[in-house]
């Protein structure tokens, strides 16, 4: 027989588990009333776009070639022949070492990269190079000099500060960059530091900085691809993917062959560039997908005329919000530098009130364009207008931007 005490306790038990399942009816509940109300937002859309899709300014995952996403989906359960998904794949099989190579390939046609650099597909996004490269290119002690002209610079060099002496040798006002005959760079430097493009504040610098004989270091994660770049002027060069190439997972690292080897022994072996590339950026299974997908933008780009023409098109989209912006008789701001005004991410603001930029959100979502608010630590309202965003995008923002312009001015 059972424990008296064990009976005793039964209906107490009992009716503590119908309480949870109560409860947790009624979580699940309210999760699918959030699904919902989500649903709901992302109202159907009117742009006429392929397979009634938004359009979608998020700074990151970013929108995607419908071409793009039409292949892998055709892709998606059977990889040319092979009766697998490219998810199934072993790294180490004949196919995805095809789909490797040729990622690299395109890659390396699209930025001619010289033939003395090393293109390495990593994991852990571009933050986890803020690490891994003062733990490769510098020494415990060593000076290595950052330029910080927005939040991920500033990131960038906070990060380095746990094994070098950082010196900033300059600081932005997060909406222009500094005259560079104001920089303090050190003499003995390992490297200078810069981001090309900072994604929440909008500044975009429109050639590599002028740093002498210096090993110069690139974060391009938000406006990677987005323009013909002289790779030979770089030591690294470094983007996460999913802004303009592909799929949160894989970022990519563009280093100088010579540079390689000589990391700190507490370095983490997964951030050894010589490691790396010892193994063909497959020491461990790779995101295998997201290389995949970033080899179908590649592709793509080659195949729609290259850089030059992937920069005309996004100088016209940038021009079109822009002009709308200074055509508004004040209505709409836009903070940043004309100098240094990034092709890929347009901060804008209503300075006569927050309320209005709230609706002017919630307007635009209503007419399929989402994703338009601003990040949190700076507000307003930010388009970003990567390569993939279609020119038909820019222009019924600018359109709509008018329009509420009109209507509350």
């Amino acid at each position: 027989m059972a424990p008296v005490a064990a009976l005793c306790s039964a209906p107490a038990a009992l009716g503590s588990r119908v309480a949870h399942h109560k409860r947790a009816g009624r979580s699940s509940g309210r999760q699918q009333l959030a699904v919902r109300e989500v649903a709901a937002e992302a109202a159907p859309s009117t742009t006429g776009q392929p397979h009634g899709r938004v359009f979608n300014f998020s700074a990151g995952p970013a929108v995607l070639p419908v071409e793009v996403l039409e292949q892998a989906q055709a892709d998606l359960l059977n990889w040319r022949g092979s009766g697998m998904s490219v998810m199934e794949m072993s790294h180490r099989g004949k196919e995805f070492q095809s789909i490797i190579d040729a990622a690299e390939a395109d890659l390396r046609a699209l930025l001619a990269i010289p033939d003395n650099y090393t293109v390495l597909f990593m994991q852990g996004g571009a933050s986890t190079q803020f690490s891994a490269i003062p733990l490769n290119l510098a020494g415990e002690g060593d000076t290595v000099d950052y330029i910080v002209t927005g939040s991920w610079s500033k990131k960038a060099a906070g990060e380095a500060k746990k094994y070098c002496k950082v010196n900033v040798a300059a600081t932005g006002d997060n909406k222009s960059v500094p005259d560079p005959a104001t920089w303090n760079l050190s003499a003995d430097a390992k490297y200078v530091h810069y981001c090309d493009n900072e994604t929440i504040q909008g500044v975009e610098f429109k050639g590599p900085p002028a740093v002498g004989d210096k090993l110069l270091i690139a974060d391009m994660s938000s406006n990677f691809c987005s323009k013909p770049v002289d790779v030979s002027k770089y030591g690294l060069i470094y983007a996460g993917a999913q802004k303009n190439i592909g799929p949160a997972g894989v970022t990519i690292v563009i280093i100088r062959t010579d540079l390689m080897g000589n990391a700190r022994p507490i370095t983490p072996t997964m951030l050894d560039y010589a490691v790396q590339a010892g193994d063909q950026s497959m020491y461990n299974t790779p995101p295998c997908w997201s290389i995949y997908m970033c080899g179908l933008v590649f592709a793509k780009m080659r195949a729609d005329g290259g850089l030059p023409a992937v920069q005309a098109a996004n100088e016209k989209k940038a021009k079109v919000l822009y002009d709308t912006i200074a055509s508004s008789n004040g209505f709409y701001s836009s903070p940043v530098d004309p100098a240094v005004r990034s092709l890929m991410n347009v901060p804008f603001t209503i300075p006569s009130s927050a309320d209005l930029e709230k609706e002017f959100i919630g307007q635009a979502a209503k007419r399929s364009m989402i994703q338009l608010k601003g990040h949190r630590s700076v507000g307003g309202m930010r388009a970003s207008i990567y390569n993939s965003m279609p020119l038909e995008g820019t222009q019924q923002l600018a359109d709509f931007m008018r329009e509420f312009a009109a209507q509350h001015a």
